[in-house]
């Protein structure tokens, strides 16, 4: 049995229930390199949220951060990001490594449009090209280099039914449980939430970076 119903299979059946054209201008917003206004964008988000693919299809997405300039436009087609510390599950290399394809979300605090870039993608441990991205004065043992097929900026219409950058419309955080709570429940059933929250305060101060 499927787990959903009446669900759509074709391109026409998609166009059946979305018949209005893509507007122009939002087909003519698409970039095949980096212009000055892509630069300037890149040059300000702090962070960015990236989408692989596995060989056999299963998507991932993460979060990735750094100080504003911490991914680096090369040139007109390629920017390099540092693969800065995390648990060493290396999802999204081992996907870069398989595929070689790569989605980029770029975001600014307080803008509302954001900027995808989507294209090929390599795992670089090139230490001349890595020294120009450190982090905190270290350098990344290895780095994600992507050469654009597009980018373009996002309209500003999820940030502004999100609210996600208006403090007074945040939700309320009762009945959320803290993160050592939920990594207790998730995967170390046998530990304290105490030695959680110290082991991960420990792993976000001292950490965090190479």
């Amino acid at each position: 049995m499927e787990p959903f119903a009446d669900t759509i299979a074709t391109q026409d059946e998609l166009r059946a229930v979305y018949p209005q054209p893509p507007t122009p201008r939002s087909v003519a917003k698409e970039m095949s390199h980096f212009d000055r206004h892509i630069r300037a964008f890149i040059a300000r988000s702090p962070i960015v949220v990236v989408a692989t693919a596995s060989a056999d299809g299963l998507c991932e997405a993460s979060p990735r951060g750094g100080e504003p300039g911490w991914v680096r436009v090369l040139d007109d087609h390629r920017l390099l990001m540092p693969d800065n510390r995390g648990n060493n599950r290396l999802d999204a290399l081992r996907n870069i490594v398989a595929t070689g394809q790569i989605a980029l979300l770029f975001l600014v605090p307080g803008r509302r449009e954001t900027l995808r870039v989507n294209g090929e993608a390599w795992i670089t441990t090139d230490r001349e090209l890595l020294e120009q991205v450190s982090l905190d004065g270290k350098v990344c043992p290895a780095g994600v280099g992507v050469r654009v097929r597009t980018a373009y900026m996002q309209c500003a219409k999820a940030l502004m039914r999100s609210q996600i950058w208006e403090p007074d419309a945040w939700p309320d955080l009762d009945g959320l449980a803290p993160p050592a709570e939920i990594s207790r429940d998730h995967a170390a059933p046998d530990a304290t939430v105490e030695a959680i929250e110290a082991s991960l305060q420990e792993s976000y101060t001292q950490r965090y970076t190479w």
